[in-house]
């Protein structure tokens, strides 16, 4: 039984790849490491948290006696890295926390699964999740591509791009059989509701303000977070190592567009007349170092590998509003307490 560590498994996009392997690779034991901080919540995972391929382990990974001590006691076969501090706002008022988790608990795992690994790495796999923020700011037209020149703008970026360097550097120095891919905006079922499409969905339900940064013109390219899954599961079973791959969506918004088709949804499926939502549209202050626009190029993953994202976008806010407004009991746990005051200090200015 082939044994595969995911770190941050309890979190947004960690949980749906945790489903989809546990359930897709009963001969394979999925062990999800996961500190639980505010973002990494484990009734995402009911629903497999009694399989018998399936085990929860708690633990930091910028402990590294701790990394190394769990791959000497478990071996692991494969690591999915997906644990990281991921959310730009929170990176500018504490980059600290993001060069700790990003880079110095990349490291970590790349030692230990160096060391217990011995050069011995047979069919063994290192795959770190990235973003496509390591490549910093589109104009209006243009395409991110694998090789495109790194260019980050925030602390959360730049600790993420000093992360892919270092995973690079592992395979290149040390023959660390690695894989990276690099994903533009994710939304669905289960994220925290920090970012955008899930703090809407919220507000909107309560009657609150929806703070858009600027004038709303940053444009972003969104895909759903179970075709990411699903890219990640093709990757991590590709042949080759040492690759690259941009996972994208095709669907690019920009942000005000974007708020104005969830402020249709939401007044569909609550009863509500239309334009309602939007009138709690309310512009803020923009954001420090804020990128202009992200679209990825996800050619090579789709002609090599053969994978495409299944839903549109349209289809899939649908999905993800419903979610939403069936799961608010889910919301409210997860929006209480000392997240709202992060949301004050955030968004409280005008």
């Amino acid at each position: 039984m082939k044994k595969i560590l995911i770190t941050g498994g309890a979190g947004f996009i960690g949980s749906h790849v945790i489903r989809l392997f546990v359930d897709k690779y009963p001969d394979y034991h999925i062990y999800n490491l996961d500190k639980l901080t505010y973002a990494g919540n484990l009734e995402n995972l009911k629903d497999v948290e009694e399989k018998p391929n399936y085990t929860f382990i708690k633990g930091d990974i910028i402990d590294d006696n701790f990394t190394q001590k769990l791959f000497e006691k478990y071996l692991f076969d494969g690591v999915i890295h997906l644990a990281a501090e991921s959310h730009v706002d929170r990176s500018i008022t504490n980059p600290m926390e993001f060069i700790m988790t990003n880079i110095v608990g990349t490291v970590n795992l790349l030692n230990a699964a160096r060391n217990i690994w011995k050069n011995n790495f047979g069919d063994k796999r290192f795959y770190h999740v990235s973003t496509d923020e390591v490549y910093g700011s589109l104009g209006e037209t243009g395409y991110f591509f694998e090789d495109t020149p790194y260019d980050p703008h925030s602390p959360y970026s730049a600790s993420k791009a000093s992360s892919d360097h270092l995973v690079r550097a592992y395979h290149d120095t040390y023959n660390l059989p690695v894989i990276i891919s690099n994903c533009s905006n994710n939304y669905g079922p289960n994220q925290f509701p920090e970012k955008l499409i899930p703090l809407f969905i919220n507000n909107i339900r309560h009657n609150k303000p929806l703070p858009v940064y600027g004038k709303g013109e940053n444009v972003r390219d969104w895909l759903y977070v179970v075709d990411h899954a699903r890219a990640i599961d093709v990757i991590y079973h590709s042949d080759k190592t040492g690759e690259t791959y941009n996972i994208g969506g095709h669907n690019e918004w920009k942000n005000i567009d974007l708020i104005k088709v969830l402020c249709r949804v939401m007044d569909k499926k609550l009863g509500r007349d239309k334009g309602t939502s939007e009138k709690l549209i309310t512009y803020v202050t923009d954001r420090a170092g804020h990128d202009l626009r992200y679209a990825i190029d996800s050619s090579k993953l789709q002609k090599k590998l053969g994978w495409k994202p299944s839903l549109q976008f349209e289809e899939g806010i649908e999905k993800t509003v419903d979610w939403y407004l069936a799961n608010q009991e889910w919301l409210d746990n997860v929006t209480s307490g000392n997240y709202q005051k992060y949301y004050e200090d955030m968004y409280g200015r005008r």
